[in-house]
């Protein structure tokens, strides 16, 4: 079997994720590892892959047939991506919904230029979310969309709680509102407030002498990451945050409440749901998945920005059309 060579752009949480998922499809192999860091302080679990600066991947472009970029949102794959997909077919996980159109943009403009693929906003939402809200707004056209997230660690919200001053560590968990979720399942379709549908819970470890009543208030009033939600602040040991809090588990409920029939008499509830010991993990696990599809398109000649909406479903499966048909359909 001839592999898909793939290189990883990025090693944190999402990087590590990549590379775990590379090792459970056999026709994939990890060739390189590019990082910003120091390269000989960056040590990976693959024992035949090397770990290169970032600046060295333009001289790998005939040894990686596709390169998963892990860097953040918001800063890191608005530059690297466009750049990257100058020299390699990708894919990234850009999670910024509001951006994602001039995110597309900017990058088919340079992968089209360069003849590659570029897959954008690959992971679990958006991207499995985003498939099963498409799916269903095909399938009830009259209806309400629904998505609720966690219980799980929010890592952005995490790292906005410890910029404060006086925080040195710190969890921050996004949990549904449970009665809230039950409405849209009995088929109620009730009217959501951002309040109405989660609720925020945050595990902090403060320093030596700091303020807890400060930290407390600027947490619960920080614009665009609590102010707008019912908030709880648990102040706690550093050895019970390591304890308790270490992981990294994630999910949510994607539900579209619609009616059918000739008069609208029936209500028909379509949910799809995710419960993740390790988001980074899923998320890495989807991205390899949707690597495969893009190195299928580029050899076919395909080239530009795509989304997960615009990939077959066959084409990320190791399987064959009528293996498919056998087992799956």
């Amino acid at each position: 079997m001839e592999k898909i060579r793939i290189g990883i752009a990025g090693y944190g949480n999402l990087g590590r994720g990549v590379e775990c998922a590379i090792m459970n499809n056999p026709d994939m192999e990890l060739i390189g590892v590019f990082t910003r860091r120091n390269p000989a302080d960056v040590k990976i679990l693959t024992s035949n892959a090397n770990v290169y600066s970032m600046a060295e991947a333009d001289k790998m472009t005939d040894k990686i047939d596709v390169m998963i970029v892990c860097g953040g949102s918001a800063t890191d794959l608005p530059v690297q991506v466009p750049e990257l997909a100058k020299n390699f077919n990708t894919i990234d996980s850009f999670d910024t919904h509001a951006k994602i159109p001039e995110y597309f943009a900017a990058v088919d403009k340079s992968a089209s230029s360069n003849g590659h693929v570029s897959i954008i906003s690959v992971g679990w939402d958006p991207g499995m979310f985003s498939l099963n809200r498409l799916y269903a707004n095909c399938i009830l056209p009259n209806g309400k969309d629904y998505t609720f997230w966690g219980k799980g660690v929010s890592q952005g919200h995490s790292d906005a709680i410890r910029r404060i001053e006086g925080v040195k560590n710190g969890k921050q968990y996004t949990i549904p509102v449970e009665s809230a979720v039950e409405k849209v399942r009995n088929g109620e379709n009730p009217e959501l407030s951002t309040r109405q549908k989660h609720i925020r819970e945050c595990f902090v470890v403060a320093e030596e002498g700091a303020d807890l009543a400060r930290i407390e208030r600027e947490i619960k009033e920080m614009p665009n990451y609590f102010a707008d939600y019912d908030t709880t602040v648990h102040f706690i040991t550093e050895e019970e945050l390591i304890k308790n809090h270490s992981g990294l588990p994630h999910g949510g409920f994607v539900i579209r409440s619609g009616k059918t029939g000739a008069s609208m008499e029936n209500n028909q509830i379509i949910e799809y749901s995710l419960k993740l010991d390790s988001n980074p993990e899923f998320t890495g696990s989807v991205l390899v998945a949707y690597a495969r599809a893009a190195h299928r398109l580029a050899k076919s000649g395909v080239c530009g920005a795509k989304t997960v909406f615009d990939i077959a479903p066959a084409m990320l499966s190791l399987k064959s059309g009528e293996e498919l048909r056998h087992e799956m359909l």
